[in-house]
């Protein structure tokens, strides 16, 4: 019976709880559009009672009967509305959008401000614009979406590295990449491709010091902030987003046919023909018995480029969890991105999950945690990585220099006729289908905080936070790759041969921060921060190699049965950085902006005495437009002026550079104690003086509004320069040493940076709007080493080129420049005279070319005599070009028609040049190699019947060198993304029970307007400040079509 009676009255609470509450539901639409806001929270105030709407803006949610209620609803960028329920059933507010621009949140060093609020120059990318793009990580959509970033990138392979330059490279020999702040977490040189780039809240880019001189040290380069995705208070919603994409070469280069090959063979070593009795490689090759030259017009020629590319095909599938209450909110998320390259035997993987938890302990405390974890796994050889610095062993060498009349099966290594110990031609199919090449990396990203509110005005927050990585790579070349080949070149004695190696990184950070706000007189706004923070890292390194292997079908792990390779990797170091830091923010009723910054940092780098160095901005910004004589401005809605300064910093040196070095040799011995051991050499002369690399960077800028901010202007000049830069000064020779760091360079840039967003059509079922950014960068090299003018620079695609400078730095000029002899054609018949017995002799007055005069013939190379002394050499080397851009820029326009939505995205670069290497080779066989196919262009070349060609005759290279004819213009505009998408209607969702649903198409570098004869001019081959622009075999990028969808429950 007492159980009955337990039951009734549970009973009769349930009925009287239900019969408390009612239903209350609307819509929330945009003021002016009256367009639905999808995702509004709706939460009952004082309650963790939520909603959010849905595709078409609708909610519904339940509120107390008896009590007065009140329901608040927040959307990001927008004003937020309190509404009283009373007795309404049906709620519907539109959202004001007015000064939407003004009200967006940043994220700032140590905490959030209001763009009106800003008085630094901070750049916040649009991410819906970023979540178009089809692309793999966060950093390859980023290029030209933000003034004053430029992204370059060595290739086009899947899972390659990029940099990412803020406002001019800064320092000549060190890092010029920004500092990332993940969460709170700062991280040099972070690994973008650990995120999956649907679980980015938002980037801002922190360019000015006002804004980056209060991570000091680190704050030159500027700061990227990244900011992951939470949970959201409301029922539990699952979003998957799947992409299947695929990925073709845009170009592919055209090459000499059958005819034309063997015709330039014969030009080569005329009379080398042979007979049917006395065949040589010539004969075997191209006349075959009873052919002539003219039977090859008609033949077809072997197609090495078609088997070795493929279209790559691209999967990318995330899926997510998102949900909570007022008290806690939780997210769980994971993605899988796997890639077949547009090259056989390259592909990538991303395996990534997540996992964010934010717990309101009480009205002053909160507390979280956010995890993410990544395997990455890259596998394949770049095209730009050739085999012991031959430029005739990198991939698309072997691809495009193969003979076409070549009938090598694909089970054959090596055509005979062909090879020699200086071009050794192996199969390029077979030796790439062969090459293991793996790169695996494991990636650990956590962080929590707790945020305890001491009073209402002051604020404490505490952070920490672990990143841990570890990078593993194997090589393994077995019998079937040049490498590994039995079949081998004189002096390779390498046998099936491998090696594994393994690098450690694990990163520690603790930030505590004191905030305290305050609003005097409601005029006064009043915000001071102060903080210290620790940082930590270690690394270490190991790793070995083995030749000979025995049993090549155990592959990598039969490397213990070679002989093992002397030289083995062992490498360990850390560092510590302490710091101490403050910010004090004032503005007078949101009119004059006031705001100052004072960091102190000391890292263990340095040595003592140089430990610590110190950081202070200062910045200024006026509202002109809250000012009465622009109130009432019918045209102009929003002006701000903005001035700052400061001083940042750069410790991107190496770990205890200070200190003199000492390498182990096991490959030079000396007699001890009846045994031989390995010696130990100095290598480096330590420098106590050693300290930071300091930049000094001024910046004002202009924010304009108009016409209620349907069109946004921001425009920004800057000057930087820095100083103390750590360049290898030459010692004398008594010392023992030739070089040895010091703090010696200074570099400046100046700057303008442009973004213009507008709103061109507003209605109801139609909208356009669009942003235009253009960034102007020029670069000067101020000083370097004492009693240094210039710094040469080489790149080691050849081991003929490995000592010959290609690049130069010189004091009053920009960085990149790129080096070489000025090229003037070819020599003609006028420039020689003829002697009796009808030899041509360079005339007196003709300069040579770098080989001796007597052997300079009609149709060669010709270079312009810089000094006059009649012989072309190295002191003729001059600029001859600049890998610098003029101006760089992105154009994006966005269109949405009822349901359908359209991303079209623009990006270019401007006046910058490419050092083209592929020609160089396969423009005239500058490398002299014997039957080496050459580029469909080198048809056209000098003889005595074609004498107004610019390319040289056949064997008219000179000595090794770079030269002006392989600069090219490198300017483009890209197409570089069109997605077009569709909103499935409630009314369709409703009855599968989907929340909402997008299905999209889109386009990936579409198009290119260049005058570049490469395969790309977005390319970067040793990708450096000192050498950018440089393209030699490199990685094709490819032309993205991707399918997908984005679904809610």
């Amino acid at each position: 019976m007492r159980k009955i009676y337990l039951l009734l009255v549970c009973m009769i609470y349930a009925l009287s709880a239900f019969s408390q509450t009612r239903k209350v539901e609307g819509k929330v639409t945009e003021q002016g559009s009256g367009a639905p806001l999808v995702g509004v929270s709706v939460l009952v105030k004082g309650t963790k009672t939520g909603a959010s709407t849905d595709q078409d803006g609708r909610y519904a949610i339940q509120v107390s009967s008896k009590e007065s209620s009140t329901l608040v609803f927040t959307y990001i960028g927008y004003v937020q509305r309190e509404i009283a329920v009373g007795d309404k059933g049906v709620i519907n507010l539109a959202l004001a959008t007015d000064d939407k621009v003004l009200n967006d949140v940043v994220v700032i060093g140590y905490g959030t401000s209001k763009k009106g609020d800003l008085v630094s120059s901070v750049a916040q990318v649009d991410m819906n614009d970023l979540a178009k793009a089809p692309v793999r990580s966060i950093d390859e959509s980023l290029a030209g979406r933000v003034a004053g970033v430029q992204v370059n990138s060595s290739d086009g392979q899947p899972g390659s590295s990029v940099n990412i330059v803020i406002r001019g490279a800064n320092s000549i020999t060190q890092n010029n990449s920004p500092l990332y702040v993940v969460d709170g977490f700062p991280v040099e040189g972070f690994n973008l491709n650990v995120f999956d780039p649907q679980e980015v809240e938002s980037i801002d880019v922190l360019k000015d010091a006002s804004a980056t001189a209060i991570y000091g040290a680190r704050g030159a380069n500027g700061v990227i902030m990244i900011t992951t995705k939470k949970g959201k208070i409301g029922a539990p919603v699952i979003s998957f987003s799947p992409t299947v994409s695929f990925d073709n070469n845009i170009k592919t280069m055209d090459l000499m046919n059958t005819y034309e090959f063997a015709k330039m063979q014969l030009e080569l070593v005329p009379g080398a023909l042979g007979s049917a009795t006395d065949p040589t490689p010539i004969y075997t090759l191209l006349t075959r018995p009873g052919k002539t030259l003219e039977d090859y017009r008609n033949v077809a020629a072997t197609d090495w480029q078609t088997p070795f590319f493929q279209t790559g095909l691209r999967q990318d599938y995330s899926l997510a969890l998102r949900g909570g209450t007022d008290k806690t909110v939780y997210a769980i998320s994971g993605n899988l991105n796997d890639q077949k390259g547009t090259v056989i035997n390259t592909a990538y993987k991303r395996y990534q999950g997540r996992i964010t938890l934010d717990q309101t302990l009480s009205n002053k405390v909160k507390v979280g945690v956010n995890a993410n974890y990544a395997y990455l796994f890259r596998s394949g050889n770049s095209a730009a990585q050739g085999t012991g610095g031959s430029g005739t062993t990198n991939i698309l060498y072997s691809v495009w220099g193969y003979s076409p009349l070549s009938e090598l099966t694909e089970d054959e290594a090596i055509d005979e006729t062909t090879s020699s110990g200086t071009d050794y031609k192996f199969n390029p199919i077979m030796n790439q289908k062969n090459l293991l090449r793996n790169n695996k990396t494991h990636n650990l990203n956590v962080t929590g905080y707790l945020d305890y509110a001491i009073t209402n005005s002051l604020r404490l927050k505490i952070t920490g936070g672990i990143n841990n990585t570890r990078v593993i790579n194997e090589e393994f070349n077995n019998s079937k790759t040049y490498p590994g080949s039995p079949n081998t070149t004189p002096g390779r004695t390498s046998g099936v041969n491998g090696s594994v190696s393994q690098a450690n990184t694990n990163n520690w950070s603790n930030e505590n921060t004191l905030t305290w706000t305050k609003t005097f007189n409601k005029k006064h706004n009043l915000n001071i921060l102060g903080g210290f923070s620790a940082q930590g890292n270690t690394s270490n390194a190991f790793g070995f190699g083995a030749t000979f292997l025995p049993n090549e079908k155990l592959g990598i792990s039969g490397l213990n049965e070679g002989i093992l390779n002397p030289v083995t990797i062992s490498t360990s170091s850390l560092w510590t950085l302490s710091s101490f830091y403050g910010r004090a923010k004032y503005n007078f009723k949101s009119k004059y902006y006031l705001e100052a910054s004072y960091r102190a940092d000391g890292s263990s780098k340095f040595a003592e005495g140089n430990k610590w160095s110190y950081f202070p901005s200062l910045g200024g910004s006026w509202r002109f437009i809250k000012e009465d004589f622009l109130k009432n401005s019918k045209v102009l809605s929003d002006g701000k002026l903005r001035l700052s300064y400061g001083k940042t910093g750069n410790n991107r040196v190496n770990d205890f550079a200070y200190l003199p070095s000492n390498d182990v040799v096991p490959g030079n011995s000396y007699p001890w104690n009846n045994t031989y051991v390995s010696s130990i050499i100095p290598t480096s002369l330590g420098n106590p003086k050693v300290k930071w690399e300091t930049t000094d960077q001024y910046d004002a800028g202009v924010d304009l509004g108009f016409l209620k901010n349907r069109i946004s202007l921001t425009v920004d000049v800057y000057k930087k320069n820095t100083k103390d830069l750590l360049l290898r000064a030459t010692l004398p020779t008594s010392s023992g040493y030739t070089t040895a760091f010091k703090n010696v360079g200074e570099v400046s840039n100046r700057g303008l940076e442009i973004t213009l967003s507008t709103i061109n059509i507003n209605r109801k079922d139609f909208q356009w709007n669009s942003s235009f950014n253009i960034s102007f960068n020029r670069n000067k090299v101020l000083a370097l080493a004492e009693d240094q003018l210039t710094l040469l620079s080489t790149t080691s695609w050849d081991n003929a080129y490995a000592n010959i400078p290609s690049y130069i730095a010189k004091i009053g000029e920009p960085l990149g420049l790129m080096y070489g002899f000025v090229w003037e054609g070819v020599y003609q018949y006028s420039d020689f005279n003829r002697s009796s017995t009808g030899e041509y002799l360079l005339k007196d007055n003709v300069p040579a070319n770098g080989s001796a005069r007597q052997n300079i013939q009609p149709g060669d190379i010709r270079y312009k005599d810089i000094n006059g002394d009649g012989n072309v050499n190295a002191a003729d080397y001059t600029v001859i070009g600049n890998s610098l851009p003029l101006h760089t820029g992105g154009f994006t326009n966005n269109f949405t028609y009822k349901q359908f939505d359209l991303n079209v995205f623009f990006q270019w670069s401007y006046g910058n040049d490419i050092q083209n290497m592929n020609r160089h080779v396969f423009e005239g066989n500058a490398l002299g190699k014997r039957f080496l196919q050459q580029y469909e262009s080198y048809t056209d070349r000098w003889s005595p019947d074609n004498q107004n060609s610019s390319n040289y005759r056949t064997g008219g290279f000179s000595v090794a060198g770079y030269s002006s004819r392989t600069i090219e213009d490198g300017s483009f505009l890209r197409l570089k993304t069109v997605s077009l998408g569709y909103n499935i209607p409630k009314t369709i969702l409703d009855k599968v029970k989907i929340k909402t649903a997008r299905i999209f198409l889109s386009g990936q570098n579409l198009y290119t307007w260049t005058k570049y004869k490469g395969l790309d001019p977005e390319v970067s081959t040793y990708n450096s400040v000192l050498t950018g622009g440089f393209d030699y075999s490199a990685y094709p990028r490819a032309r993205t079509l991707a399918f997908g969808a984005n679904v809610t429950f």
